[in-house]
């Protein structure tokens, strides 16, 4: 991600080690959705400057990325009813990640996949100044698409981080 600059946002919070990580024991939607409620509330009570945006790593529960992304729903409605709507937002990454219209290898569903199921909890007024800053924010994903037909898949798997067993 921040390597290929697919987010140009992250390097920043990455350098000042403002990112929380959190890798979760859930093994249901059920506990994760228990588990989000307190990291969402945990950032939204924390020091900006000491901790930006939370990474919820999930590697025990929604596998099936429909079943994922099904779940984005259900963390949407926790954002609402915790009344942190226009403060805070889920951003999403899952290793099956595929956009509409796109076959499963297609390179360019890349740009959202990661080792595990992730969900990003992001302030958004980071998210404001973020695109403030950087004016090209409209051009972020046609470039993503391109570094990554660029790279293609034997690029990437040379990149990708092994799993653990």
């Amino acid at each position: 991600m921040i390597g290929l600059n697919l987010c140009p946002f992250a390097k920043a919070v990455h350098v000042k080690r403002q990112i929380r990580y959190v890798v979760s024991d859930a093994t249901t939607p059920e506990a994760l959705a228990d588990e989000l409620v307190r990291e969402l509330e945990f950032l939204a009570e924390a020091n900006a400057e000491t901790i930006d945006t939370t990474l919820l790593i999930h590697p025990h529960v929604l596998q099936d990325f429909l079943d994922f992304n099904d779940f984005l729903d259900v963390a949407d409605g926790i954002v609402e009813e915790l009344e942190l709507d226009g403060i805070l937002q889920v951003a999403s990454f899952h290793p099956q990640f595929q956009f509409e219209n796109t076959e499963l290898d297609d390179i360019t569903n890349y740009t959202n996949r990661s080792p595990y199921p992730t969900l990003h909890v992001l302030r958004e007024d980071s998210v404001e100044r973020a695109v403030a800053a950087f004016p090209e924010e409209l051009e972020i994903a046609s470039t993503n698409i391109e570094t990554l037909e660029k790279l293609g898949h034997d690029g990437w798997k040379a990149l990708e981080i092994p799993s653990v067993a």
